[in-house]
């Protein structure tokens, strides 16, 4: 039923591969069958103007797509400035990926994690915040390695999937085909703990059902799960 021929309950293939750059403290290229985005994670010595003096950290997120990383060439947004898309999703990295930061732990330092899509075949975001916490926890394992703080200041795993229905049926991590398609799409961004960071849900044709809803609710959980496995196995 699927255009992939996966299961209702199967994930694209996920592969994430670390210290990808030369010069980030953090970095990986995250790989969720044909959508690959390449994340950084920088450290600087200060925080926002509205943290100065508070001993807090902070945690903050860009999102950006190569002009080819879809099927037709996109102009670079450097040219265009930002669309409401682009500064929607960097909005939610940067919040999912404080969700899981003690930023008293950090000292008043600022990482700023950079999610840069190379290929695109659905559910970037999804991939961004599951690939940008890989690249956030290399750069907190960097500050303790060095000395600049005495513990870790990530207190838990956060990934992203997305599920929807499709040709009426629930289905875990949408491609493109699917998600373009789909009567129901939803991305949901979970802990390690099975915490909910967010949720964003909506009908693009019928409306769907709270049963619906529980039937994806419990698909995000499969997926996620598969991705913290994805993401320990990155940063052990």
């Amino acid at each position: 039923m699927r255009p992939s021929g996966r299961d209702l309950n199967m994930m694209r293939p996920i592969s994430i591969e670390t210290d990808v750059t030369r010069h980030a403290e953090g970095s990986c290229l995250i790989k969720c069958g044909d959508t690959h985005v390449l994340c950084t994670a920088s450290l600087e010595e200060r925080v926002p103007p509205f943290l100065r003096n508070s001993g807090q950290g902070w945690v903050t997120a860009e999102y950006g797509m190569l002009p080819r990383a879809t099927h037709t060439r996109m102009r670079r947004e450097a040219k265009n400035g930002q669309s409401g898309r682009t500064q929607e999703i960097q909005r939610l990295i940067g919040r999912s990926l404080r969700a899981c930061v003690d930023r008293q732990a950090m000292g008043e330092r600022q990482i700023t994690v950079d999610c840069d899509v190379l290929q695109a075949d659905g559910g970037t975001r999804c991939a961004s915040i599951t690939g940008g916490w890989v690249a956030l926890k290399l750069a907190s394992k960097a500050l303790m390695a060095a000395g600049d703080i005495s513990s870790d200041p990530i207190l838990d795993n956060v990934a992203a999937v997305s599920c929807g229905i499709y040709a009426g049926q629930p289905v875990l991590d949408l491609d493109y085909l699917e998600d373009s398609d789909a009567g129901t799409d939803a991305n949901f961004v979970m802990t390690g703990k099975g915490g909910m960071v967010e949720i964003q849900g909506s009908a693009e044709g019928a409306t769907f059902s709270r049963n619906e809803f529980n039937q994806l609710m419990d698909l995000a959980e499969l997926g996620v799960a598969e991705l913290v496995a994805a993401q320990n196995a990155a940063v052990a």
